[in-house]
């Protein structure tokens, strides 16, 4: 898994967290970008306007995992990161 996150991050990815406003605030990855998982469907155009690939973050790994199969499904180059944790530590 955290070579997958180094090879994301060495393309140059956007670390997508998918937790509730609540948890943001709490902490995230500096340069995250953060779009709520229930609203992904409503963003993906944004997502893709990126034009980089993402990974997905929540807080144990589920909620990116649903919107990494999501967004897969849309053509989004996305990989799921787990827990902030996980990537964070690469930052």
């Amino acid at each position: 898994m955290s070579n997958e996150i180094k090879e994301y991050l060495d393309k140059g990815a956007v670390v997508l967290d998918v937790r509730t406003v609540g948890e943001w605030n709490e902490g995230h990855s500096e340069g995250a970008k953060h779009i709520v998982l229930d609203t992904i469907p409503h963003n993906v155009e944004e997502i893709k306007s990126w034009n980089k690939p993402v990974i997905a973050v929540c807080r144990s790994g589920a909620r990116s995992g649903q919107a990494t199969e999501f967004l897969t499904e849309q053509g989004v180059d996305i990989i799921n990161g787990g827990p902030w944790g996980n990537v964070d530590q690469y930052l």
